[in-house]
């Protein structure tokens, strides 16, 4: 082989390999925008079952969690208490993202489904997963209400009332401790 022919071989080899290199990047790119959360999501090393993929249900002793959660989260999380309305820093947002459940990192709900309820708390008219909340009966407070809880862990998030906008009609009214957040990459 000459060496003028060489050179070319050489030149197509590298070429190719760019062209390969360049293709797997656009698609690791076109994946990357395809799942913001890839970019986006939360760690908590503190928090062995926290993860925004594991769907898997969470059955873990109150000992447990009281060792794995922040005070204010687990009051509300594993005892069902209510931050103050106007206080949470969800209750006002118009941040463009994903709320996920701050105990487990289960996926709740869009902010496309987030209004202005003007209730003091983040209200949703749906979930963002059909399978992502579940609902007990609430007759605490001399009041009868349905509790949300989070599908994966059980962990009190807030409740559910009838009064909210279309298509829906309901309103989830949430507490923001219980709520973690990670906005949409831009």
């Amino acid at each position: 082989m000459k060496r003028s022919e060489s050179v070319s071989v050489k030149i197509v080899i590298i070429l190719s390999m760019v062209a390969a290199l360049s293709f797997s990047a656009c698609g690791q790119s076109r994946n990357a925008n395809q799942s913001s959360l890839n970019m986006n999501t939360i760690s908590k090393p503190e928090n062995p079952y926290y993860s925004h993929t594991d769907t898997t249900k969470l059955n873990l002793s109150d000992a447990e969690w009281k060792k794995i959660l922040p005070k204010e989260l687990y009051e509300v999380s594993r005892h069902a208490a209510t931050e103050q309305p106007f206080t949470g820093k969800y209750w006002n947002s118009d941040v463009r993202g994903t709320y996920y459940c701050a105990a487990c990192g289960n996926l709740l709900f869009r902010s496309d489904a987030k209004f202005a309820s003007t209730c003091g708390w983040p209200s949703f008219f749906e979930q963002a997963n059909k399978n992502s909340t579940v609902y007990r009966r609430d007759t605490s407070l001399g009041m009868e209400r349905t509790e949300v809880l989070c599908a994966r862990c059980g962990g009190h998030l807030g409740h559910i009332f009838d009064d909210g906008p279309p298509p829906t009609g309901k309103r989830y009214c949430m507490n923001s401790i219980a709520l973690d957040f990670v906005p949409d990459s831009k």
